[in-house]
């Protein structure tokens, strides 16, 4: 009998938990996978902008051990590999005689902005003005990088763009895992509120909750929860619950009919087609969302538990009074059409049954096990 998976150990690199939505992904994605191989090592670094040169160097020297350190020729690397997290790219580049794979959160790059150190991360200035005027050189290098790797997207249009854009890798879809998550009350019976959820940053569209009040009805609520929501200015008739984990991020989305995902462009370099750690959440609590149709939220219908605002159909982006007109004639749609929700919470609960751990994990080792030539 051939060797399978169970002959072989991971190196699994990726931000840890609870440093940026790609540290909490790796958590669930390294857990699903674990049981599927022999030995399981990771080296887990900063988020984006965290990780120093040192930072960088040590996590590399970490990678070479743990390969040196296993069977020989039974070792698979893998990364998740986001825009500005330095480390996962570095402490996998030029890796040779080892089959090496990563996950690509912010399609069509990976990393990005590559040299984007704690210290440079202090000035974005420096930032940009390093990284910026490079573009060029940096989507050479990511290709020089990844050339004949398997690349991973958690979306079909991140997929096509990596494909097209480095056609000398191989590309995969499968989709964001979808957490278990307990089952709370029904979408159509909960209170009349929307919700907004996530990390706050550039392209999130936190801005638009303030025109957005002004726009929907006095009797529907906003609630805003996430890392960094916590700064996010006051403005009435909106609370502002800050972080919540656990027990307060069921009783948040027990809270809300459905959540709000206003995406737009994340940053100026060019269009990324990431897939929504956000509609994850909300599909984990069979909680429809309410989105548009930026980049690869496109992909989204009905069918998997969402109502896609079509307002970017003319090859440009809308400008942001069409886009949150959009979003607030559907929120009213949906919220006053209780056997529509009912209906978009039930296909978020059968998104959420083909999403989950147990599937993703097996969707992954079967995608290895085949680009290692493995026995199934």
């Amino acid at each position: 009998m051939g060797a399978t998976l169970q002959d072989y150990r991971l190196v699994f690199v990726g931000p840890m938990l609870g440093h940026s939505a790609v540290g909490d992904y790796a958590e669930d994605i390294v857990t699903a996978v674990r049981p599927y191989f022999g030995d399981v090592a990771q080296v887990r670094t900063g988020g984006p902008g965290e990780d120093t040169l040192a930072d960088a160097r040590r996590h590399r020297r970490a990678v070479a051990q743990l390969i040196a350190d296993a069977p020989a020729g039974r070792v698979l690397v893998h990364a998740e590999l986001s825009t500005a997290a330095i480390s996962p790219f570095w402490a996998t580049a030029g890796l040779r005689g080892v089959p090496v794979t990563g996950t690509v959160h912010d399609p069509p790059q990976g990393v990005w902005m590559p040299a984007r150190t704690r210290f440079v991360a202090k000035s974005r200035l420096l930032n940009h003005g390093i990284h910026y005027p490079a573009r060029p050189l940096s989507r050479k290098l990511e290709g020089a990088v990844y050339r004949d790797r398997t690349l991973f997207a958690l979306t079909e249009t991140g997929r096509q763009s990596i494909a097209r854009v480095y056609p000398s890798t191989h590309t995969r879809y499968i989709p964001h895992v979808v957490r278990d998550r307990p089952d709370i009350t029904p979408a159509h019976e909960r209170p009349r509120a929307v919700g907004f959820f996530g990390h706050v940053y550039r392209g999130k569209g936190f801005e638009q909750i303030e025109r957005l009040r002004a726009l929907l009805p006095a009797d529907i609520g906003i609630r805003v929860a996430g890392r960094g929501t916590e700064d996010l200015p006051a403005i009435a008739g909106v609370e502002i619950l800050g972080p919540v984990d656990g027990a307060a991020e069921d009783a948040f989305f027990a809270s809300v009919r459905a959540i709000v995902v206003p995406y737009g462009k994340r940053h100026f370099y060019a269009d990324s087609f990431a897939a929504s750690g956000v509609v994850a959440h909300a599909t984990a609590y069979c909680t429809p969302q309410i989105c548009t149709d930026y980049a690869a939220l496109v992909e989204l219908d009905e069918a998997a538990g969402a109502v896609v605002a079509r307002v970017n159909q003319a090859g440009a982006p809308a400008d942001s009074d069409t886009v949150t007109n959009a979003l607030a004639s559907a929120i009213t749609g949906l919220l006053d059409d209780d056997a529509r929700m009912a209906e978009l919470s039930a296909n978020s609960a059968r998104t959420r049954q083909q999403r989950s751990a147990a599937r993703t994990g097996e969707a992954f080792a079967a995608a290895w096990t085949e680009t290692l030539g493995l026995d199934g």
